[in-house]
């Protein structure tokens, strides 16, 4: 009589019973956008779309591990994308145009376009929170709401003399290391990181370090900004610049946050943003 059975079939996507345990698997895949293959991991069935965007030399996978796995999977879907050149996103190799900020934002809301959503949010960390404001700022009619942190909008010489205390890679802490030494092997990360340095140190040159200051009063959505104020990296006057030209926007600072404050304390992290994004 088993066999007369009709097959196991998957449980419907109710919030009731095991059935709640849907959505929560991560899924990888690349997408061809504006001519590169665009890797990218998406979690959850949530009405709200959220991307992620890492940091220098980051990937979904290595930025934002926390986030993936933990992020409320019944209001939001998470999707989280390695940029062109970093993580599972090469071939192309990685370079620093003097517009590299700009072809990411491009990128990563095409990115989503080619994914079907409409609007969403973005979540920003260091570099991918420059890349956020600019996005926030040029595709108003995409961006539901913003958090950014370790972001900035300008490059002092300080920054810039902060960028060459990590130019070599031998000399970063092997917690931060041997991750993104296995993603990419040891050549190509340390020659990015030296690229990558270069690059935004560039910044520096123009009238006020100016990296995208004069978008910020171009975002219009609901901003949050959070601060580790033990962040190395970057400077607190950095979110109170962001914070003070962008309307509305709230400000956060986590006394003992430092610059992966998002992965340190990833509990207060992700429940400050899912209220922020409710």
């Amino acid at each position: 009589l088993l066999q007369l059975q009709p097959p196991a079939r998957a449980a419907p996507l109710t919030r009731r019973g095991p059935a709640a345990c849907y959505g929560t698997s991560v899924t990888s895949a690349k997408i061809q956008v504006n001519g590169v293959h665009l890797h990218y991991q998406q979690t959850g069935e949530g009405s709200h779309a959220v991307l992620l965007l890492p940091g220098m030399l980051g990937s979904g996978q290595t930025d934002f591990g926390p986030q993936l796995k933990s992020m409320n999977k019944q209001l939001f879907t998470v999707v989280a994308w390695d940029p062109r050149g970093y993580g599972r996103s090469i071939p192309p190799s990685r370079d620093f145009p003097p517009d590299f900020f700009e072809r990411d934002a491009k990128d990563a809301v095409d990115l989503m376009q080619a994914l079907k959503f409409k609007k969403f949010s973005l979540l920003g960390w260091s570099d991918g929170g420059i890349t956020a404001l600019i996005a926030a700022a040029k595709y108003p009619n995409l961006i539901h709401k913003l958090v950014v942190w370790g972001a900035n909008a300008s490059v002092t010489q300080e920054d810039v003399r902060i960028y060459n205390g990590i130019r070599d890679v031998s000399k970063w802490s092997e917690k931060v290391k041997k991750p993104l030494e296995e993603l990419y092997g040891h050549k190509y990360f340390a020659e990015t990181c030296e690229a990558w340095v270069d690059g935004i140190s560039r910044f520096a040159e123009n009238s006020d370090g100016n990296i995208c200051q004069q978008l910020l009063p171009d975002i219009k959505c609901p901003t949050f900004i959070i601060h580790g104020e033990k962040d190395p990296l970057v400077p607190r006057a950095h979110a109170e610049y962001i914070h003070k030209h962008i309307k509305g926007s709230r400000l956060l600072l986590m006394p003992e946050g430092k610059h992966n404050l998002h992965l340190r304390f990833a509990e207060d992290f992700n429940r400050e943003v899912e209220n922020f994004l409710r």
